[in-house]
């Protein structure tokens, strides 16, 4: 099972980046755990200084905007 982390704050893009990400994971038919991480310590443990941010299995992939579905699809690999 793939272990996604969405960091981010609440704003609107970190929810559009969570949505876009579980889309992805259903659409693809994926045994995935999504966790949304909005603790700003936790979130700056990854060295992550914009959001949002996404870690995939323990390694952060995306950092600052949305991503697009393309990237997404390439980093979990559907």
């Amino acid at each position: 099972m793939i272990n996604i982390k969405i960091l981010g704050t609440g704003c609107a893009n970190c929810k559009a980046t969570q949505k876009l990400v579980e889309d992805v994971i259903k659409a693809k038919g994926l045994q995935a755990q999504v966790e949304k991480v909005e603790d700003i310590a936790s979130i700056m443990k990854y060295g992550v200084m914009s959001t949002p941010g996404i870690v995939i299995d323990g390694k952060v992939v995306h950092a600052g905007g949305i991503p697009s579905r393309a990237h997404i699809e390439q980093w979990i690999g559907a």
